[in-house]
């Protein structure tokens, strides 16, 4: 940063999206200020299943932005060692043999590391499996990060390097003659000189006080959550309609989806059944028992790609909002540090602006 004064940023939010963007502020020189109603690891992202994937149908240029987050990954683990973070491959068959074809040769032609596998092959991967599918696709280079202790690892960091944490909720943003120049706290005023929305589904409410409207739809996604037990999976696994992965602290955690099902009208016996299925599916799993289940709401922009950028005619307000925030942060937040900073908008970033939707 060339001036001589820092920037002060108040950061909305505290999941894995805010953290990554107050840190890489205060990695960069700005003083930052965080706020969040829920205290470190926001809402969703300990609600989230934590894949980190350049993976499925999403077209090109979305796919280089979730290559490059990939490798933000790495650079972030570089600097701040202790980062829950595990490179431990993900196995694929959630999808119809010749669909799940088409999708490995298109990526691959993209540079994505697939490799085609046999039922021998997935059973050298994940050799707990009772039923190793006859085809199916893997990626060494996926991988998880621990949502919840990543999104408190950059906070506290943020924290030494200067910056500070406030418990509160937002009650509106302070803005005049077309810019936002603060927050509302509960009566309590926070000044800024930019204000970054990184507060996942409570971000429409924020936004909508300086009339700004975000388009967010928040669908549920139920995940079951085992208690602690021995290791039996490797890496991830998306069988069909059975997506799971063992935590670091032992916990199998299966959806129907790697996003959460569907709670249904009866979340309890929705997530007994699929608590059955992943039991069912993994070979030693006998004494596995259910611990919970959670429901996490996602904030998924209805055109379902991110929004990662300034508000048009209200100057001072950065937007950023998006599923898939845990394979994003590490990206989102070395680019919205680069474009609040410096006024520089990475290439990446290009379609992803808050202007799409006013056309």
């Amino acid at each position: 940063m060339e001036n001589s004064v820092a920037k002060q940023v108040v950061v909305i939010g505290a999941g894995i999206i805010g953290a990554s963007i107050a840190w890489h502020l205060t990695k960069a020189g700005a003083r930052v200020t965080i706020v969040s109603e829920s205290g470190a690891g926001g809402v969703a992202t300990p609600n989230s299943f934590a894949w980190i994937n350049a993976s499925w149908g999403n077209p090109e240029i979305y796919f280089r932005l979730r290559s490059r987050a990939m490798a933000e990954w790495k650079r972030l683990a570089n600097d701040l060692p202790g980062l829950p973070l595990a490179w431990c491959g993900g196995l694929c068959w959630d999808l119809p043999a010749d669909r799940l074809e088409a999708y490995a040769a298109e990526h691959s032609s993209w540079g994505y590391g697939i490799e085609r596998v046999d039922a021998k092959r997935a059973a050298q991967i994940e050799p707990n499996l009772v039923e190793p599918p006859e085809f199916a696709v893997y990626v060494a280079e996926e991988g998880v990060a621990e949502p919840v202790a990543a999104a408190k690892a950059l906070l506290a960091d943020a924290e030494r390097h200067g910056a500070k944490i406030t418990t509160g909720a937002v009650t509106a943003l302070m803005h005049s003659n077309g810019k936002v120049f603060g927050v509302e706290i509960s009566g309590q005023r926070i000044a800024a000189d930019e204000v970054v929305i990184a507060a996942g589904t409570g971000a429409p409410a924020i936004a909508a006080t300086a009339g700004i409207k975000l388009p967010i739809e928040t669908p549920p996604g139920l995940i079951v959550h085992s208690r602690p037990y021995k290791k039996l999976l490797n890496g991830l696994v998306h069988a069909e309609k059975l997506h799971m992965r063992q935590t670091a602290e032992g916990r199998i955690i299966a959806g129907s989806d790697f996003a959460g099902g569907d709670p249904g009208d009866n979340p309890d016996a929705t997530a007994r059944d699929l608590f059955a299925a992943a039991k069912a599916a993994l070979r030693g799993a006998d004494g596995l028992e259910l611990d919970f289940h959670t429901v996490g709401y996602r904030p998924t922009p209805t055109d379902g790609f991110p929004i990662v950028s300034r508000a048009e005619g209200m100057d001072g307000l950065y937007v950023a909002v998006m599923h898939s925030g845990i394979t994003l942060a590490p990206a989102v937040g070395l680019f919205a540090t680069r474009e609040i900073l410096d006024g520089e908008r990475d290439p990446l970033l290009l379609p992803y602006g808050l202007e799409r939707f006013a056309r």
